[in-house]
């Protein structure tokens, strides 16, 4: 891919293979070649026709990578922003003690139940899947069906076991000896939880298959669904009289089926909608019960998956434990921490890595490195400039982040300044946590499950030790913080050896020209955050601690933000430019008004 577009429409820009693509990989990184590298890697072409097979297969069938990102970052972005909100709301009706811990808790059983079963395959291996069987005669649509079969079936199974050992659960993820702890109400809240994990399922996968056909709105806008549902039973649990029973805890409680149910309604709602899209694209389900080889590809695929699935879920095991067996909130204070710690890669990340999800399957497919190799390249430059600058910002802002928002309600000062501080921790993984992402979804697209599986399992066994000395050396108070700085350092493991793994595999990956960018960026995001810090200590301290945050937090994250990013701008960084572009053409469209 270019990264200096030519003045033409990107619609006619069609990569070419380039002479240094061999039977194995380029021997010589692009960026010290004598040529630049789009000046042999890409020439401007016609398009050529679209093919009977990938011809009306959606909005984004001739939509270019820029234009498919940008529609999904708008999405995302009203998506976080109204998840958000209902957090906050969640916050003030319940507080952020033992209640939102335990909802918290309650919340996360049927991701973490889903994934082990499916979660992980409908992510990142079907897409892959999907896009090679669109090259059969009937564009895929019985393997598809297959598919569907074999999810539904296993995930209504699955339902089924999770909601009948509720308690099982519980008594794992939850320390009882800590007197903080309510397992009464975990489990409560978990029965009537748990039977998201059909729904989470059948939303994965009418996502993935939408997305192999490069329809990305309706999977995309879906949760914002949920969350105006959530948004909606938070309201009525707030005005239902009474309080929530925590000792005994009752089924029966009106509140607690309030809270439960209607959480359960928003992920059914945000799963219902994808059908209405799929019929759209002409496709029609129906049972199929047929042997299809491919299935066997795809289980073994899986079972990679499942691996990985498992050990992050023995981490997050013992991430939960610890957290319990700290001061109430902890669950509650790394939780909403890293909802906040991972709004930019879900607005930014998420929606270029699902824009190039189907591109790089189409390369890997084709054994085309190089242009693998590019994708690569650019997606971990553009997520560097983008998410370098955020982290220095929310390592400055974070506690009057927490003290501004979390306040309201039953949030009381301490609570809130302690989830600001575990945020400012958190700063330090969130570009880690994007190229660890960005690689991941490299192998997939390669038919490689293992490789993620192994560098989990060597991100998990760094990160345990490190968790139980967090829990045997700091105190219940700081032991959040603890956890969430041990949470960045795994990312930064799996960063380095996810890098190290793609070189041997793809050979060169520019990694001169994006330690450049790095470094550029770096010094950038220190002088603003620099900057958003001198400019905390102008607001004066007789406004109070509340008062205060909200003033540092709009000054402080301007500032820190403009510094860097108008560096780069500046400098003319082409990884920049998209940003730079999007924005004149944002401001040129509010002048010509």
């Amino acid at each position: 891919m270019a990264e200096h577009p030519p003045p033409v429409d990107d619609e006619a820009t069609v990569f070419l293979p380039s002479e240094l693509r061999g039977p194995h990989w380029p021997t010589r990184d692009p960026d010290v070649s004598r040529r630049p590298y789009d000046e042999f890697a890409t020439q401007i072409v016609a398009r050529p026709p679209a093919s009977p097979v990938t011809a009306g297969r959606g909005e984004g069938a001739g939509s270019s990578l820029a234009r498919s990102s940008g529609r999904m970052a708008v999405a995302s972005t009203v998506s976080r922003i109204t998840g958000f909100v209902a957090k906050l709301l969640l916050a003030a009706v319940v507080g952020t003690g033992v209640v939102n811990d335990s909802f918290t808790v309650a919340n996360t059983l049927p991701n973490i139940v889903f994934e082990l079963l499916f979660g992980g395959v409908l992510a990142s291996v079907v897409v892959p899947l999907l896009v090679r069987s669109q090259d059969d005669p009937d564009g895929g649509r019985a393997y598809t069906q297959r598919l569907i079969t074999m999810a539904l079936v296993l995930l209504t199974a699955g339902t089924a076991v999770a909601v009948a050992i509720a308690p099982l659960f519980t008594a794992v993820y939850v320390d009882k000896s800590a007197a903080t702890a309510n397992p009464g109400l975990t489990t409560a809240l978990a029965y009537l939880l748990l039977p998201q994990i059909l729904f989470y399922g059948l939303f994965a996968l009418l996502s993935a298959i939408l997305n192999a056909q490069n329809v990305f709105g309706p999977p995309a806008w879906a949760p914002v669904l949920n969350n105006i549902v959530v948004t909606g039973t938070l309201v009525v649990f707030a005005v239902v009289p009474g309080e929530l029973t925590l000792d005994p805890v009752r089924m029966s409680d009106p509140k607690l089926l309030v809270l439960g149910l209607g959480t359960t309604l928003g992920i059914v709602v945000q799963a219902a909608v994808l059908i209405p899209a799929l019929l759209r694209t002409g496709f029609r389900f129906r049972w199929r019960w047929g042997f299809d080889p491919r299935i066997k590809e795809f289980g073994g695929l899986a079972a990679w998956i499942l691996g990985y699935v498992v050990v992050s879920h023995v981490g997050f095991v013992v991430t939960t434990r610890v957290l319990t067996h700290g001061s109430t909130g902890g669950v509650t204070a790394y939780s909403y921490a890293s909802l906040l710690f991972q709004l930019p890669y879900g607005i930014l990340g998420v929606s270029l890595l699902t824009a190039l999800m189907p591109r790089m399957s189409r390369a890997a497919a084709d054994g085309d490195t190089v242009a693998l190799v590019g994708d690569l390249s650019l997606a971990s430059r553009v997520s560097t400039v983008l998410f370098v600058p955020i982290s220095a910002v929310l390592a400055v802002v974070g506690t009057p982040v927490g003290i501004a928002i979390f306040t309201w309600g039953r949030g009381t000062l301490e609570d809130a300044e302690r989830l600001g501080q575990t945020l400012a921790v958190s700063a330090v993984g969130l570009l880690p946590f994007a190229l660890v992402m960005l690689q991941l979804r490299v192998f997939y697209a390669m038919k490689d499950a293992r490789t993620p599986t192994l560098i989990m399992l060597v991100m998990t066994a760094v990160k345990i030790p490190l968790l139980l000395l967090c829990r045997g050396l700091l105190d219940g108070e700081h032991v959040v913080y603890g956890v969430m700085l041990v949470n960045g350092a795994g990312f930064i493991v799996g960063a380095v050896l996810g890098q190290v793994w793609l070189w041997v595999r793809l050979g060169h990956l520019r990694s001169k020209r994006s330690l450049r960018v790095g470094l550029i960026t770096l010094g950038a995001s220190a002088l603003g955050g620099g900057v958003a810090v001198l400019a905390g200590y102008a607001v004066p301290g007789s406004l109070g601690e509340i008062a205060g945050a909200w003033v540092k937090l709009p000054v402080q994250t301007l500032l820190g933000m403009a510094v860097p990013f108008g560096l780069l701008a500046v400098l003319k960084l082409p990884e920049f430019t998209p940003v730079t572009r999007r924005v004149g053409g944002l401001l040129r469209r509010f002048a010509a008004r």
